[in-house]
C-alpha cells in the first residue's frame, strides 16, 4: 500500500536514475511529488474553430484528420510529416518534425484536439510542432510542470496519476473539519487530485482555495508559536510614572501615533513578560523621540537602556538627539563605538557598570564582552534587518531579559509586517511631524537629465547639497566600475566646479563613515552614491535626491532614497530619471511623484513587485511560498491569520 512519506522509486517507471532527476526538482517521496504544484495549465476542453484563431500565437484546434501526406526527406536527419485537419470552419496543416511515431498515432478519420502555434494567412493556417490529444481523452484540462533535463510532461503526468492513488488510503485531513465548513473550503484530498487534474476550471480555483489557505495557515501557525516562545518573563518589570517632564521639555508637540506607540510600550514595560515591539515608521516620522520616551520611563523605574544602531555616524546622530532630550532631565547618556581610545572606552564601560551612565548609544561595541551594564531593563535596535540575531541576542543577555524595542524605517503593508517580524508586535508611526515640507517628486526620461543636472547644479550655487544614487543590479565588479566611471565623468565635467565625493558597498566600513562624515560637514558638496545611502544619517543641508535608472529600483526603496532629504528648513526635491520608458515604468515612477506616504507606496511596491524581492533583495526569513501569493491573496492571508488564532485557543481532542 502506497504511502505519502514513500521514496518516489515505489512508483512505476521511476528507477534510481530518474529520482535523481526527481531529486533536482526538490522531490524524493510521494508527498514531494503530490506538492510539485503545475506552473500552468493548457484547457483543450473549448477549442477555437480553425478559422477563428489568432495568428502567431498559442491555440487549441480541435477536428478530425481528412488526409496524411508522405514523409518529405528534406536532407539527412530531417524528415517533414504533414497532416490536414478539418472542422466545420475550415482546415488547417499540422507540420511535424522527425516523428513518425507522432504522426503514425494520428489515423484519417480520427478526430483529435491539437495545441500549438499558428500560422499563415488569411487563406491558409499551420500549426507546427503541435502537443496533439484524442478528443476522446477525459482529462481536458493539462497541467505543465516545472521540469529538468530528462524529464518530460507526459512522464511527469503518468508519475503523478500514480502517486494521486495514495489518496484512496494514506490521506489525512489536518484542519478541523468546522474551518474547512466555516471558510467554504475543499477537503484535502478533493484539493490535492484537482489541482493536478482538474475536471473543469472552477474545480481548478477550489482546489487552489485549499492549498493557499494551508500553505498562509501553516506559516501563521508557526510565526504564532514563535511569538508564544517570545513571550518569556522579565527581571525588569516597570511600574506606571508619568512623563510629564518628558512632554514639555521637547521643542514640538508630539503626533497622535508617535503618542499612540509610547502608550503601547508603556504598556507593554508594565507587563511581567518582556516586551517585544516593532516600531514601523515611515521615514522622518519622528521614531527617537519614542525610543527617547521609553529610554526616560525605564530610567524613573531604575533601569539603564542601550540603543544599537549599524554605523557610528548613526549613533553619533542619535547620541545628540537623546542627549537633547534627556540630558536636562537629568539622565546621562554616554556614547559607546569602535573609534573611541581604549582610555574613553575603559571610561564609559566603568561609568556604565557602576549606573553612571542610564542611556548607552552604539554600534557593536555594546556587545563586546568587556562591556557590562548595572541593571539593563531596555533594548533598542534601530534598522533590525541590519544585525543578526545572535548580535540582538547578546546584547539582550547583559540583562535579565529586558524589555526589547525595534525600530524600523521601512513602511510595509501590515499583513506582510506580521510575517517577516511574526515574533513582535508592531506599531504603526503613519504621520508626519507637523511643519515637514513635501518632497517634490518628478519622473523625467533620460532625455531631460542634462536637465535635471542643471537643476542640481542651482541648488548646489545656493550652498545646499544633493545626492545622485546609481543602481547596481548585482553586487559585481562591472556594476561598480559603472558607478565609479559615472561618478568620476560628471565630476570632470557637469559638475567639475563642485566637490564630487563617492560611496559604494565594497568600501571599508570606516571610508564609508568617512565619506558621510564629509558630506555632513559640506566637504562634498555631490554624493554619488549606491543605495548604502538609503539608510543613513540626517543632513539637513542635503536638498536633492537624483535617483538614475529609477525603473531598476522597488518603490519602498526609492521611498526611502527619497527620504534622505527633506530634513531642514529648506524645500527639498527627489528627480526620477529613467531611459527605459514602458507602460509599467511610467506607472510605478507616477505613483511615487503622486504621493509621500510610505504605507500606501509599500502596498503598491508588494503588488506589482511580490514579497520576494519587496527590499530590491530576496527578504532573509520570509518562507519560500509554493502557490501562495501574499501579493494577491491578502484576503486568505487575512482568514488564515483568523483561523490560527481560534486552532491555538481552542484544544482539539
Amino acid at each position: 500500500m502506497l504511502k505519502l512519506d514513500d521514496k518516489i522509486t515505489v512508483l512505476k517507471g521511476v528507477g534510481e536514475k530518474r529520482s535523481q532527476q526527481y531529486a533536482k526538482l526538490g522531490v524524493n517521496t510521494v508527498h514531494d511529488l503530490l506538492y510539485h504544484f503545475p506552473r500552468s495549465y493548457i484547457d483543450y476542453s473549448e477549442p477555437v474553430p480553425i478559422a477563428e484563431t489568432v495568428l502567431n500565437e498559442n491555440n487549441v484546434i480541435s477536428g478530425i484528420i481528412t488526409v496524411k501526406k508522405a514523409p518529405a526527406h528534406i536532407r539527412k536527419g530531417l524528415v517533414i510529416y504533414k497532416a490536414i485537419i478539418t472542422d466545420d470552419s475550415g482546415d488547417a496543416t499540422i507540420t511535424i518534425y522527425n516523428s513518425d511515431y507522432m504522426f503514425d498515432k494520428l489515423s484519417r478519420g480520427g478526430e483529435y484536439v491539437f495545441y500549438g502555434k499558428v500560422t499563415g494567412d488569411f487563406l491558409k493556417r499551420e500549426i507546427t510542432s503541435p502537443m496533439i490529444l484524442s478528443a476522446k481523452i477525459e482529462d481536458k484540462i493539462q497541467p505543465i510542470y516545472p521540469l529538468t533535463e530528462g524529464l518530460t510532461q507526459p512522464m511527469m503526468r503518468l508519475t503523478m496519476k500514480n502517486a494521486l492513488t495514495v489518496l484512496n488510503s494514506d490521506i489525512y485531513e489536518p484542519v478541523p473539519k468546522k474551518h474547512l465548513t466555516e471558510n467554504s473550503l475543499a477537503s484535502l484530498s478533493y484539493a490535492l487530485e484537482n489541482i493536478h487534474f482538474p475536471k473543469d476550471m472552477n474545480e481548478l480555483i477550489l482546489a487552489k482555495d485549499r492549498l493557499i489557505f494551508d500553505e498562509l495557515l501553516i506559516l501563521q501557525l508557526g510565526m504564532s508559536m514563535i511569538k508564544g516562545r517570545a513571550k518569556i518573563e522579565t527581571g525588569c518589570s516597570m511600574k506606571a510614572v508619568s512623563l510629564q517632564d518628558f512632554n514639555k521639555i521637547l521643542p514640538f508637540e508630539m503626533t497622535n501615533a508617535q503618542q499612540n506607540a509610547i502608550s503601547d510600550c508603556l504598556g507593554d514595560m508594565q507587563k511581567p513578560n518582556a516586551m517585544n515591539r516593532l516600531i514601523q515608521g515611515d521615514v522622518g516620522s519622528g521614531k527617537t523621540v519614542i525610543a527617547a520616551a521609553c529610554a526616560y520611563f525605564a530610567y524613573k523605574n531604575g533601569f539603564q537602556t542601550a540603543l544599537m544602531v549599524p554605523t557610528e555616524i548613526l549613533a553619533n546622530q542619535h547620541y545628540n538627539t537623546l542627549s537633547q532630550f534627556l540630558e536636562p532631565l537629568g539622565v546621562k547618556v554616554c556614547l559607546l563605538t569602535g573609534s573611541l581610545t581604549a582610555k574613553e572606552k575603559a571610561s564609559v564601560k566603568a561609568e556604565l557598570v557602576d549606573g553612571e551612565y542610564t542611556v548607552a548609544v552604539g554600534t557593536h561595541a555594546l556587545i563586546q564582552s568587556t562591556t557590562i551594564f548595572k541593571n539593563l531593563g531596555l533594548v533598542v535596535t534601530d534598522e533590525q534587518h541590519r544585525f543578526g540575531v545572535e548580535q540582538r541576542a547578546l546584547l539582550s543577555g547583559k540583562g535579565l531579559n529586558p524589555h526589547r524595542l525595534v525600530m524600523s524605517a521601512t513602511p510595509i503593508p501590515r499583513t506582510l509586517a506580521l510575517m517577516i517580524y511574526g515574533d513582535l508586535d508592531i506599531s504603526v508611526v503613519n504621520e508626519l511631524p507637523k511643519g515637514r515640507k513635501k518632497i517634490e517628486t518628478y519622473a523625467v526620461t533620460g532625455k531631460l537629465r542634462e536637465r535635471a543636472f542643471g537643476f542640481v547644479k542651482d541648488r548646489l550655487r545656493e550652498g545646499r547639497q544633493a545626492y545622485i544614487v546609481c543602481s547596481m543590479i548585482e553586487d559585481n565588479d562591472m556594476d561598480l566600475q559603472a558607478v565609479e566611471s559615472y561618478s568620476k565623468q560628471i565630476s570632470e565635467n557637469q559638475f567639475k566646479e563642485f566637490q564630487v565625493g563617492l560611496l559604494h558597498g565594497k568600501m571599508q566600513a570606516s571610508d564609508k563613515e568617512e565619506i558621510m562624515l564629509k558630506f555632513k560637514n559640506h566637504e562634498i558638496d555631490l554624493l554619488v552614491s549606491t543605495t548604502v545611502v538609503e539608510v543613513g544619517v540626517d543632513v539637513p543641508n542635503a536638498v536633492v535626491m537624483l535617483i538614475e535608472n529609477a525603473d531598476r529600483f522597488g518603490l519602498s526603496q526609492m521611498h526611502q532614497l527619497r527620504g534622505r532629504v527633506g530634513r531642514g528648513k529648506h524645500q527639498s526635491y527627489c528627480i526620477l530619471v529613467t531611459d527605459n520608458v514602458t507602460e509599467e515604468s511610467r506607472k510605478r515612477l507616477k505613483i511615487l511623484s503622486s504621493t509621500s506616504d510610505g504605507f500606501k507606496i509599500s502596498e503598491e511596491d508588494l503588488k506589482l513587485r511580490g514579497p520576494g524581492d519587496f527590499f530590491g533583495q530576496r527578504q532573509h526569513g520570509l518562507p519560500k511560498l509554493k502557490i501562495a501569493d501574499m501579493a494577491v491573496n491578502m484576503d486568505a492571508l487575512s482568514i488564515a491569520q483568523k483561523t490560527a488564532a481560534k486552532i491555538l485557543d481552542y484544544d482539539y481532542d
